[in-house]
């Protein structure tokens, strides 16, 4: 097996996986289908991931908005999801992978929400990559929900040399709004089917993030989209408002450090 390796590796690489409808519709395929073939090729984009050292990993699979899709397909969807999280559990957890479910949990079936706290309490040990899924997912709506929260607690915070906390408050009230553990701010956001736009996909945490779009339909994700991706990243200057000269040598969000899944597949 060959482990490849870039020269940067970002920390956090978050994926809006658009196409599966249309993929299935050029076929003559009723849109499930484009949304199975989407769930393999998640498990390409694990693996590739894993096996290059991202240490996170966000899936952008079912937004706010998404509920205005027909019933039928919203319900075929849940069930997609919940067998996915059924299936992968054993091989994230042999591979040190944990897996987090991100975004509302009072709307979503009770056999989905069930799935996702055997998914979570199975796989919460994993050190080697956090894999995030996005379901019932709005930023907008996390954010708000957040600074409620961080109204709420804002007593609870002293002054900090100066600084009252409130950005602190609000990353930590962020994290709790979408059920989620601390991650790194966006280092890359790669977005799939031909749009230009995050449509409300982690809004605050891509602040700063590189941004790469593609025509290709996700279905047909590949490891070699993804090192075209990171390949772009890599090419980039970031500087974060400040100039080349003066940026600090260390990461601008550093996170522990994660060993690589093995590669279990040859490339």
């Amino acid at each position: 097996m060959i482990q490849r390796a870039l020269p940067s590796v970002p920390h956090h690489v978050a994926v809006v996986m658009d196409g599966n409808g249309r993929w299935a519709t050029r076929r003559g395929l009723p849109r499930a289908a484009g949304h199975a073939a989407g769930a393999r090729a998640v498990r390409r984009l694990v693996e590739a991931a894993a096996r290059r050292g991202i240490p996170v990993l966000t899936l952008y699979a079912f937004s706010g908005d998404n509920w205005q899709r027909p019933e039928s397909e919203v319900a075929a969807l849940f069930r997609l999801f919940e067998r996915f999280l059924d299936r992968e559990q054993a091989r994230c957890l042999r591979h040190g992978i944990r897996l987090e479910v991100i975004g509302r949990r009072d709307r979503l079936p009770p056999a989905l929400l069930r799935a996702i706290a055997r998914a979570e309490r199975a796989t919460a040990a994993g050190q080697a990559m956090t894999l995030r899924v996005a379901l019932d997912y709005s930023s907008r709506d996390t954010i708000a929900q957040a600074a409620m929260i961080a109204a709420h607690t804002a007593h609870a915070t002293a002054p900090r040399h100066g600084v009252d906390g409130t950005r602190e408050r609000l990353v930590a009230a962020i994290a709790e709004a979408m059920h989620a553990s601390a991650a790194p701010d966006v280092d890359l956001l790669l977005r799939t089917g031909g749009e230009r736009r995050l449509s409300d996909f982690l809004l605050w945490e891509c602040a700063y993030a590189e941004l790469v779009f593609t025509d290709e339909l996700f279905p047909d994700m590949t490891t070699d989209l993804l090192d075209r991706a990171l390949g772009e990243y890599v090419r980039r200057e970031r500087r974060f408002g400040a100039l080349p000269d003066t940026l600090p040598g260390a990461a601008p969000s550093p996170i522990p450090e994660r060993t690589p899944v093995r590669a279990t597949i040859a490339e």
